[in-house]
């Protein structure tokens, strides 16, 4: 190693050493994230869909899925340092294919949702997203039964995806 690369990175490595000695650290990614004295306010989504309960379900699934990555602090509206807000503000179904009687054979369900996150010490809103897409596709059949069966779990599906996504973004940003 020359003496040309090696004087500046000994320099950056006592700087570092220094900065560490007088109570600095370097802060890693997701740190605050896994800080459990954390309060974030996760109310049910505001629902504009034809589906009864959509926002609850949505916001639901955020709450289970921040847990599963990572987020060690609590849920609640008192004292809550952020606030998650958010519309789902679709569920709709499209034919995706037919059988040979036209009967719909495949439809595809798409959730929209649009997302906030806001800082409530300082009031500044930290991301906010609008119209975001997750679709899963569900069989029909004559039997409304069946139908509704599939159209229930092809929504939880989308859900589900929805608050992962969500959960991946806001693991980055907290």
């Amino acid at each position: 190693m020359s003496l040309r690369v090696a004087c500046p990175l000994l320099a950056a490595l006592a700087l570092l050493s220094a900065a560490e000695g007088c109570g600095y650290r370097l802060q890693s990614a997701g740190e605050r994230f896994a800080d459990p004295s954390i309060r974030i306010d996760v109310s049910p989504f505001v629902n504009r869909s034809s589906t009864p309960d959509a926002g609850a379900w949505v916001a639901a699934r955020l709450r289970e899925e921040l847990r599963r990555s990572g987020f060690r602090g609590s849920f609640g509206d008192t004292c809550a340092k952020f606030l998650i807000e958010g519309i789902v503000r679709e569920v709709r179904e499209e034919l995706f294919s037919h059988g040979a009687d036209r009967f719909a054979v495949e439809n595809r369900l798409t959730l929209v949702v649009d997302i906030r996150l806001v800082e409530v010490v300082r009031g500044g809103v930290l991301w906010k997203e609008s119209g975001l897409l997750e679709t899963a596709s569900f069989f029909s059949g004559k039997d409304a039964q069946y139908t509704e069966s599939n159209r229930r779990a092809a929504f939880e599906e989308a859900a589900r995806r929805m608050a992962v996504r969500l959960s991946q973004t806001l693991r980055v940003i907290l």
